[in-house]
């Protein structure tokens, strides 16, 4: 059986799903990345944050297509690597969870609610619920199965400071067509990325936003396609902007 992996990066369990990249992971080995607009199978919202260490909420599973569907839900803890990989753990004895449902069966159409309550020992926390999605038809004849994740973030109540972010390196590498950003966020505190702005001669250039987990780098390669070598970058976070000058290199170490 084959899975669809939706979301390899929280840039990154993306706020969209479509269009977006799938991994398809083939029996034998190897992975086919393979670009996908209509998937019939959705969890909405896909990434939400919330204040305390304690929430009540619900998500919404969507069954879009023509054939009734079988989802299992199984929450896990996770981590994001420098690179911006995200890989699932066991869910953290530190982090309580209760859901009103691990499976459902969804029919044609239609779609299913799950509500939970979570709580965590100490904040932040987070985590994720992977829901996986079987029963859809062959695709060339392939059995398949889709996963969608719906994350959790718990806010600490003091939002992360400018001076938490340490800048490594902004530069843009003409070789590559990409700028590199690596940030630190040298506190205790979850932050956020809200967005960036590549600015050129001929314009600018807007990228997605993505978390700034506390204690960890994030090293983001961003492409770009206007004429001209960009100048500055905008990495704007929840209360503040910094405004970052791109030396030009011919490449970064890593």
């Amino acid at each position: 059986m084959s899975s669809l992996l939706c979301g390899a990066r929280e840039a990154e369990l993306p706020r969209a799903l479509a269009p977006f990249l799938v991994a398809l992971s083939l029996i034998g080995g190897g992975t086919i990345l393979a670009p996908t607009r209509a998937l019939a199978q959705t969890v909405r919202p896909v990434v939400v944050e919330y204040s305390g260490a304690k929430v009540k909420s619900k998500f919404e599973l969507v069954n879009d297509g023509l054939h009734p569907v079988n989802v299992v839900i199984e929450p896990k803890s996770f981590e994001v690597t420098p690179a911006g990989e995200v890989l699932y753990l066991p869910l953290d004895s530190s982090i309580h969870l209760k859901l009103s449902a691990m499976s459902v069966r969804i029919p044609p159409r239609q779609s299913r609610w799950i509500f939970y309550e979570a709580s965590a020992d100490s904040s932040p926390a987070w985590f994720v619920i992977p829901c996986t999605f079987s029963g859809m038809p062959k695709a060339s004849g392939l059995e398949f199965t889709v996963e969608l994740p719906h994350t959790v973030y718990l806010l600490q109540k003091d939002a992360l400071r400018r001076e938490d972010v340490r800048v490594h390196t902004s530069a843009y590498i003409a070789s590559q067509g990409a700028i590199f950003l690596e940030l630190e966020n040298g506190s205790t505190r979850l932050g956020r990325v809200t967005g960036l702005e590549a600015v050129g001669p001929a314009g600018k250039k807007s990228y997605t936003s993505f978390p700034c987990l506390p204690k960890r780098h994030r090293q983001i390669t961003l492409p770009w396609d206007l004429p001209g070598a960009p100048e500055r970058l905008k990495v704007r976070f929840q209360g503040f902007t910094l405004d970052l000058p791109l030396a030009r290199s011919s490449e970064v170490a890593r």
